[in-house]
């Protein structure tokens, strides 16, 4: 007997199907068919937040952290607009997303309908695939299609839109089988020659990005570092990769990595890149590797391969499936290799060694961190926003299990706050602490009414400085006191915070952070510390005042 239902109920189905439990939204008039259904399924949420660039941010954390697609609607134009940050966050860091937009009926297409815009083709250029629904006997397939492109090879974001009058039309509905991703094996004959490679060298080098984490290979990727004693460095904002505390974790590059660390990748002769693209920032604006290196490039995307660097040996295969093979091939380590991975790891201690100023008048950010290190959990997640502060949690806070992290390497400001309430969201039993800027924080702080609407008991942390910080930093470099639009009145956020509901505090010096936080995490409701910072201590690696001294 055929089963017929409407297009709004088979992508409803087709959500529970693929175990996508919580739908993020603004709500929108063109697609209340589809928030109907929503409503009668108790197995999906639907998440109604403050802001479109809020949901997708935490439709791209959720995605992030679980593996599904994180799924978002809006409404035509207008809402796609405001959502485009997140699809463009999905896109650069390779996280399964499915975005619905609602759209102008069919009849009304082409005549510049109201909030009408092309959707597929405004998409085009920073999603995977994206489609227009105008025939209802397609929705089974074509939705299908959607969550089956967003986590095929490298995940990415797909975008939908959604006539309005094609959601209450009937169709027959085959139920399917959900999407299971496929894994591609490395050949042995390109396993033996990455071996072979590796063997040549003196000073190999893992840099492990985002497909290690898509592929849930942490794993295999420690039984392999462990075996081979080859030192690793995370790629930009995948923190969580590898125990951070292990004796061949020799540190992180990004934005405001210590000097020190990033000598570490120029002295190495190998690099095994394992599901990284070799981006521009993990790469140091493509700069960090001398034209002699020996690369070893593993990704599941070909067309990742060579498009920085071209490798001696070019795998492409799911990074699970690749560390399996390597492991069962049994590498062997050398005194070489042991002495140069003890090097690395002395020099990520020194480094990242967090020094006291006990007669500090104004906050001391790394101060801050190691206060966070010392009452969170293991366990617990951290989220963070763009900006420079970033680079103290980056340099100092140690991550030691797999799926404590969420951080944007599209650089988006605003994103922290909403991706902290999404990961709350999927761990409720973890502490969930964001951190952001004043700067970023106001893109997005209207998500604090979500969290308290939904109960979701995030701690956001603010460092406050009335600037945008990372452009004042620049801007100081290359036009010295020439100061243009990244002054910002202050704002006090632990009142705002307490006027939408939620627990404020505000603090002057970092020896009372501890403290705070202890409180915040005790309240067991949505939560704020905002952290007063002297404008002076600009970056990680430098103050203002050292660089107009280095401009006279």
């Amino acid at each position: 007997m055929n089963v017929y239902k409407t297009v709004a109920a088979q992508i409803v189905d087709i959500l529970k199907r693929e175990a996508v439990d919580r739908v993020f939204s603004v709500p929108g008039e063109s697609f209340l068919d589809v928030m109907n259904e929503i409503y009668l399924e108790e197995a999906v949420d639907f998440v109604s937040c403050r802001h479109e660039g809020g949901a997708s941010f935490m439709a791209e954390a959720y995605g992030k952290l679980t593996g599904r697609p994180g799924v978002v609607m809006a409404t035509r134009g207008v809402g796609g607009s405001n959502l485009s940050i997140g699809v463009h966050t999905a896109h650069q860091d390779s996280t399964p997303m499915v975005v619905f937009l609602g759209q102008v009926d069919r009849k009304f297409r082409g005549r510049e309908g109201f909030q009408e815009i092309e959707l597929d083709r405004m998409f085009s250029h920073v999603a995977k695939w994206t489609y227009e629904l105008t025939d209802p006997n397609r929705a089974n397939e074509m939705i299908s299609r959607a969550f089956r492109i967003a986590q095929s090879g490298r995940p990415g974001p797909v975008v939908v839109s959604l006539p309005a009058d094609v959601l209450e039309e009937e169709s027959i509905y085959y139920p399917q089988a959900p999407y299971t991703p496929s894994r591609p094996a490395a050949n042995q004959e390109e396993i033996k020659k990455a071996l072979h490679l590796l063997k040549q060298s003196k000073r190999p080098l893992i840099i492990a990005g985002g497909g290690v984490l898509r592929s849930k290979a942490e794993k295999e990727l420690l039984a392999f570092v462990q075996s081979s004693n080859i030192p690793i460095i995370a790629s930009f904002r995948r923190h969580d990769i590898f125990p951070n505390n292990h004796r061949l974790y020799a540190g992180h590059t990004g934005l405001g990595t210590f000097p020190e660390i990033l000598n570490t990748m120029r002295q190495a002769d190998t690099v095994l890149a394992i599901g990284t693209r070799l981006s521009e920032i993990t790469t140091q604006s493509y700069s960090i590797f001398q034209e002699n290196i020996t690369l070893i490039h593993i990704d599941i995307d070909p067309d990742t391969l060579g498009k920085v660097y071209p490798p001696q040996a070019g795998i492409v295969a799911d990074a699970s499936q690749a560390l399996t093979a390597l492991l069962e091939n049994k590498i062997k380590p050398n005194q070489e290799w042991e002495k140069w991975a003890i090097e690395c790891r002395q020099v990520y201690d020194k480094a990242t060694a967090i020094t006291e100023h006990p007669n500090s008048e104004t906050v001391d950010i790394a101060q801050i961190i190691q206060s966070l290190q010392e009452v969170l959990s293991d366990d617990a997640v951290i989220t963070n926003d763009a900006g420079n502060f970033a680079a103290w949690l980056h340099n100092y806070y140690s991550f030691n299990e797999p799926k404590t992290y969420a951080g944007p390497t599209s650089g988006a400001m605003g994103y922290g706050l909403p991706a902290g309430i999404a990961a709350k969201m999927v761990f409720p039993e973890k502490t969930v602490v964001s951190l952001s800027g004043d700067g970023g924080f106001m893109m997005t702080v209207q998500e604090l009414e979500t969290a308290v609407r939904h109960k979701v008991p995030i701690i956001a942390v603010v460092f406050n400085n009335s600037m945008y910080g990372t452009i004042r930093m620049h801007q100081e470099k290359v036009f010295p006191h020439h100061v243009i639009g990244t002054s910002l009145n202050e704002i006090n956020f632990s009142k705002l915070a307490e006027a939408m509901g939620v627990y404020g505090q505000r603090i002057n010096h970092h020896r009372s952070f501890k403290e705070a936080l202890q409180k915040t995490i005790q309240h067991e409701a949505p939560a704020l510390i905002e952290v007063m910072c002297h404008p002076d201590n600009i970056s990680v690696l430098s103050n203002l005042s050292d660089i107009h001294k280095s401009n006279k």
